[in-house]
């Protein structure tokens, strides 16, 4: 798990959906008065896109991305990157 990795939310482009609190199996995302927050950035796997990826309204980005949204092969064993 990472220090210099984590997402961040774009609470005016967030729509709510649930989609990364769904994906996140490392529990990084928490939901507050119906949205969701970061809660435990140390938890996100550095270089995974997976929430990203299946946000609706492209809310998220990461602290610590220099590449983009390619696929990162983070390798934590919870298919994360698909």
């Amino acid at each position: 798990m990472s220090k210099t990795w984590y997402p961040v939310i774009n609470e005016e482009n967030c729509v709510e959906c649930g989609a990364c609190l769904d994906k996140c199996s490392h529990d990084v995302f928490k939901k507050d008065a119906g949205k969701p927050i970061v809660t435990f950035p140390d938890g996100c796997v550095e270089g995974c896109h997976g929430c990203q990826s299946l946000c609706p309204a492209d809310a998220i980005t990461y602290f610590g991305d220099d590449e983009g949204t390619e696929s990162c092969g983070c390798g934590c064993g919870c298919d994360c990157c698909n």
